[in-house]
């Protein structure tokens, strides 16, 4: 084809030398066709190149842009077509048609994406003659973005990780391992699997056995896709599993209860929870831990069984649980052997010999106690064994805990008890105090208790009772953090103590709230982006943040958690954590930044990730508007230049009173129009509100309206405050007053009623220019209660350069000056002659060559001096036309101008063509 091309080309040349004509069409050079491929990241924009090269003739022939037709074509849908120099494309794409005269045909493909990929064909042709065709492929080319969920692993057990590779295209991509930066496991490839949105999500394995050498060292998966590399770092957690040993604390009688205790040593980390079994059924049980020389932490739980439930022996077991750990590891034992008193004794001849010599003894023991007192016998059977107060292994704030005691003894049925925070009572408010109240109750406020008496229990052959007091409550940090528990045992209608037991001191924990990431602009500094998140209301104060990128770790720029930070009134921490980024990184809308927040109180790290750049919007000054006190008035702002388009405005009336103690009320009736977009990051929106203002907020100087707008952008609203609430436009007749008096001056006047603040007028007469007026204004109250303001302008005419002729000498002498007064308000006033004001619309259309010379004259400023009521004579010089015996026609104009106007108003007088007409024939 391109031969039989350069062939015509070649025909139509020679023909037009050999006829000696000028052909307008150029000569071109026809490139060889050569595939291309073009790859983008998604949401970006993408040029896909067709380029001609025009080899113009000696004699400078022009390319004209009619005779151009360029087509795009892909899949059989035209994308965009040039044609007799109008263009049609397709949404989504765009090219420049100003570079076609220089061969460039390049179309850009907007925000790229998986649905506009395959082959696109570009053809070019000139006068009908084809000059180029090409194909460009068009494919997406995305990388995958790195997680790891963290979890616990067990110290020489076989253990699994995953790192999951999200939002890929095209697939395979390849995973490895390693480990301080040596390779564990070799790359391999992995297809992936097809996500809803058309892209691909792919997850490695690493199966391997942590050692203890492999604590606080870092890991890392790395992945490769199509060129490019990624690699994120972790450390593990390793559970060290524990040793346990379970014992029972020797007693002399089987009829009394059996406390057993299990060891738990050499496990890591310190949380960990114990449960008793008996024959596979759940007790229940509370702890406490040390920490060990090596590290490690040790525990020693103790369980106090019943009478009934040392009888029942058989199996009991200590097992202990550990976060990761799937099959917990337990010590057991049997009764039989945990409890020797349990065997039934067998006494040999020599035992039974002591044995009846102790029983001889005691009797000679009870014979010489015989003579006791009943009442010294009595106290001894009021005598308790009173247990150590229990503890909740963890105090969580706004989750029930449970504090309990054992009393034994035989009269534990005449036993009461009283509990103390510290030293003050605590009494049962379970029916007064909401559990589901606000976590941290304001000073003041009661806190929830519910006392708990089970018993007392009778044990079976014998007389000894048991009793068991609890106190259940909700933990407040700003009540018991450091406290105590105090529990006091006495008899009923005795004030006598009998025994005080006090707990230790216990940790209060509560979980951070974390906010969402938030971004801003650094001051001074446009092109980078601080990143800030803030944790709250956690206890300790120990908190930790770790920042993330792409797959690699960050180092914050500045945070609050490396020092303690101080409680608030609560008692309850707060802190931050701030990282930078270059903008252009994050406005690629492809980087992800994540943070994850660690702490005593989580079972697992908060993470918070923020993907794109967010964009503070700009708040334009409020603008008002309105016509008169009947309508509405009408209040609006411009939000400009922000991302992403969530915003939302709230419209606020005030009521004087300064930042602190000024009362606010929400307006209803806001609207907002967009937001629009403006450019592919930015967007826009206009706040509206429409009100009728109250006669009370017109008397009102104070307040006003405030327009808060709030973004995730910003830390604080942006507030935008309105003052002038009672604004109100005057009321404008149509046309302006005029009369002209029998020394041929002429009095112009205009009257507006209504309006604040007070309007502003400018009076101005001429030809084709205008120069400026002085004018008298008046001010008074007319009869319906509005303001009436009153303007008047005095103007003599003239055709000749200003001189003072005798008339208004013999004016000057005699004072007579129009008053401005008697000008505008008395018709009857002598020397004044009103004539009928006409308005010819076609007097508006002035030649604009005309020449106008005007001056005041300096003289007429005596005639200020004459009196405040005098009325200052204006003088206006119309020169002649370029005829001769025309004049320039006179036109008077006000200017008005009032701060609920938009715009200025203006109102026109133009001289009626008689009077032209008969001033020229004046000698």
């Amino acid at each position: 084809m391109f031969c039989a091309l350069e062939l015509l080309l070649l025909c139509h040349l020679f023909l037009g030398l050999g006829l000696g004509l000028d052909l307008d069409l150029p000569s071109y050079s026809v490139p060889a066709m050569s595939p291309s491929e073009i790859q983008a990241s998604p949401n970006t924009n993408a040029t896909l190149p067709c380029n001609v090269t025009f080899a113009l003739s000696v004699k400078g022939d022009k390319i004209h842009k009619s005779l151009i037709k360029v087509s795009w074509i892909s899949n059989g849908s035209d994308i965009a077509s040039f044609r007799e120099a109008a263009t049609q494309i397709k949404e989504g794409f765009s090219w420049d048609t100003t570079d076609f005269i220089n061969g460039d045909f390049s179309l850009t493909v907007l925000r790229a994406s998986l649905d506009l990929q395959g082959q696109y064909e570009c053809t070019v042709s000139y006068n009908s003659t084809m000059l180029h065709s090409s194909n460009v492929t068009f494919s997406i080319l995305a990388s995958p973005t790195l997680s790891i969920p963290q979890q616990w692993v067990v110290l020489e057990t076989e253990s699994h990780f995953t790192c999951h590779a999200d939002g890929f295209y095209p697939p395979p991509v390849s995973f490895s391992w390693t480990r301080d930066g040596q390779v564990i496991q070799p790359p391999y490839h992995i297809e992936g699997e097809q996500t809803p949105d058309g892209y691909y999500m792919a997850v490695g394995n690493l199966t391997f056995y942590p050692s203890r050498e492999d604590q606080n060292v870092t890991f890392g998966c790395k992945v490769s896709h199509y060129g490019s590399y990624q690699e994120l770092d972790f450390q593990l957690n390793i559970t060290y599993l524990p040793s346990v040993r379970l014992a029972a604390v020797l007693s002399h009688a089987n009829n009394i209860p059996l406390t057993l205790y299990c060891d738990v040593e050499s496990f890591y980390p310190e949380e960990v929870s114990v449960s008793w079994l008996q024959n596979s059924t759940v007790l229940p049980q509370p702890p406490a831990t040390e920490l060990n020389p090596d590290g490690t932490y040790r525990t020693r739980h103790y369980y106090t069984l019943s009478p009934e439930q040392r009888e029942q022996g058989g199996k009991v077991e200590c097992t202990v649980n550990q976060p990761g750990v799937v099959h917990p590891v337990s010590g057991s034992a049997y009764l039989e052997k945990l409890d020797p008193q349990a065997e039934a004794p067998v006494l040999t001849k020599s035992a039974k010999a002591s044995v009846a010599l102790m029983c001889i003894s005691l009797v000679l023991v009870v014979l010489l106690c015989f003579g006791v007192s009943w009442r010294r016998r009595d106290e001894k059977k009021k005598s308790l064994n009173v247990s150590g107060i229990i503890l909740p292994p963890r105090v969580i704030v706004g989750q029930k805990g449970r504090v309990t005691m054992s009393i034994e003894g035989q009269r534990v049925d005449r036993v009461q008890t009283a509990w103390f925070l510290n030293d003050t009572p605590i009494s049962d408010t379970s029916l007064t105090a909401s559990e589901k109240g606000p976590l941290l109750p304001s000073r003041g406020e009661t806190g929830y208790y519910k006392l708990h008496t089970l018993g007392p229990l009778y044990s079976s052959g014998s007389g000894t009772q048991q009793l068991i007091s609890s106190l259940t409550f909700i933990p407040q940090i700003s009540i018991h953090k450091g406290a105590v528990f105090k529990c006091q045992v006495s008899y009923m209608g005795k004030d006598k103590i009998v025994v005080e037991r006090v707990s230790e001191k216990f940790t209060i924990l509560s979980a951070p709230e974390v906010s969402e990431i938030q971004l801003a602009e650094t001051p001074g500094d446009s092109d980078v982006i601080s990143m800030t998140v803030q944790a709250s209301h956690f206890h300790p104060d120990v908190i930790t943040f770790r920042w993330f990128c792409q797959g690699s770790e960050l180092s914050p720029v500045a945070s609050q958690a490396s020092s303690s930070p101080r409680p608030n009134s609560e008692g309850v921490f707060s802190a931050f954590s701030q990282c930078k980024l270059p903008r252009s990184e994050l406005e690629k809308g492809g980087t992800k930044v994540w943070v994850s927040v660690h702490h005593i109180a989580l079972k697992q790290p908060v993470t918070r990730e923020t993907r794109g750049f967010i964009k503070r919007p700009c708040v334009s000054e409020i603008v008002g508007s309105t016509s008169s006190p009947e309508k509405t008035l009408i209040l609006g702002c411009e939000i400009t230049d922000f991302y992403p388009p969530n915003v939302s405005v709230t419209w606020l009336k005030l009521r004087g009173g300064e930042q602190d103690d000024r009362e606010e009320e929400v307006i209803v009736g806001g609207e907002m129009w967009g937001p629009i977009q403006t450019q592919p990051r930015l967007y826009r929106a206009t706040a509206t509100l429409k009100r009728r203002p109250t006669n009370k907020e017109k008397k009102e100087r104070g307040g006003g309206i405030i327009c808060r707008v709030e973004h995730c952008s910003l830390h604080e609203p942006i507030e935008k405050h309105w003052r002038n609430v009672d604004v109100v436009a005057p009321s404008i007749p149509p046309l302006i007053s005029v009369c002209w008096s029998s020394e041929g001056v002429g009095v112009f006047s205009l009257m507006l009623k209504g309006g604040h603040p007070k309007v502003k007028l400018l009076w101005a007469a001429g030809g084709p220019t205008l120069s400026p007026l002085v004018s008298n204004e008046t001010e008074e109250i007319g009869d319906d209660g509005q303001r009436e303001l009153k303007s008047v302008c005095a103007l003599e005419r003239s055709t000749s350069l200003p001189s003072q002729t005798n008339k208004q000498l013999e004016r000057l002498k005699n004072g007579h000056a129009i008053k401005t007064k008697a000008a505008v308000t008395d018709p009857d006033a002598e020397g004044i002659e009103y004539i009928d004001e006409k308005v010819d619309e076609e007097n508006n259309n002035i030649d604009r060559d005309e020449e106008t010379k005007s001056e005041v004259d300096e003289d007429s400023v005596k005639e200020r001096e004459q009196g405040p009521g005098a009325l200052h004579i204006n003088r206006i010089n119309l020169t002649k036309g370029p005829r001769g015996n025309e004049r320039a026609r006179l036109r008077v104009c006000v200017e008005i101008t009032h701060p609920a106007l938009k715009l200025p108003v203006y109102r026109t007088w133009t001289e009626p063509n008689e009077e032209i007409s008969s001033s020229t024939l004046k000698p």
